[in-house]
């Protein structure tokens, strides 16, 4: 996929150095894009600048958001990164190949979590797609610089040699991830209404029902005709329980 439509989310990142150094890899693989969520303070500091030797305009421009949720809301695929072996994460080269198509015309958000815990369990929740660099066990860990690397020089060597899928002169739109999280806030409501989501721990189905949706990959008109049934179905709760008309 184009290189353009690729942006990198960092969460919580621990050291000013480490964002520095990410946006030098960036600009490396000829990504310009760059995300920051609650961000240390230091990123003007010279030490840290000498790291982004090159790419301080990537590191300038980049944008600033108080949550994950708020970064990612009109990417079209949301792809979080983790080194934990869990069960259908994907490798970056199946991320590379597929991209494309993951995102149906719009951008693509590479999320990385604090180097030290990565992403909370919440925040891989949030994405469509996990991916994980099958390092060696003995020793796994890799710096925020290094990680960012190897996921966008796999993104540029499928761009490079055609092998991302090409999208339609006019691909069908995808829904942002902001309006498919406002759409399943509303299904929550409504499920909760006629008492189909335990109140006590509602979030279990409805993470099921997140990868439901998030792999149907709907439209605008989808997540509307979803957002429909989904007050439907609370009306119809609160008529059952005799509250008609409120809420």
């Amino acid at each position: 996929m184009e290189p353009s439509r690729v942006e990198i989310v960092l969460v919580r990142p621990s050291r000013p150095a480490n964002v520095a150094a990410a946006a030098r890899a960036m600009k490396n693989m000829g990504l310009r894009t760059l995300w920051l969520v609650e961000p240390k303070p230091g990123l003007d500091d010279p030490a840290a600048r000498a790291l982004a030797y090159g790419a301080w305009d990537v590191l300038d421009a980049a944008q600033r958001a108080a949550s994950l949720e708020a970064a990612v809301a009109a990417s079209g695929a949301v792809v979080g990164t983790t080194a934990l072996a869990l069960e259908g994460a994907w490798s970056p080269r199946r991320l590379a190949s597929e991209a494309a198509a993951l995102v149906g015309g719009r951008s693509l958000s590479l999320v990385f979590g604090p180097e030290a815990t990565g992403l909370t369990g919440a925040e891989r929740a949030l994405c469509h797609v996990l991916v994980r660099i099958p390092a060696d066990p003995e020793q796994p860990s890799l710096n925020l610089a290094q990680a960012v690397l190897l996921l966008a020089y796999e993104l540029r060597l499928a761009f490079l040699a055609g092998r991302a899928p090409a999208p339609d002169p006019e691909p069908e739109p995808r829904a942002s991830a902001g309006d498919v999280e406002q759409a399943l806030g509303e299904l929550r409501e409504g499920l909760l209404e006629i008492g189909y989501l335990d109140a006590q721990n509602p979030d279990r189905i409805l993470a099921e029902l997140r990868g439901l949706v998030t792999r149907a990959q709907p439209t605008p008109r989808e997540v509307l005709l979803l957002r429909g049934l989904a007050r439907q179905v609370a009306w119809a709760g609160r008529v059952a329980r005799g509250r008609a008309g409120t809420g």
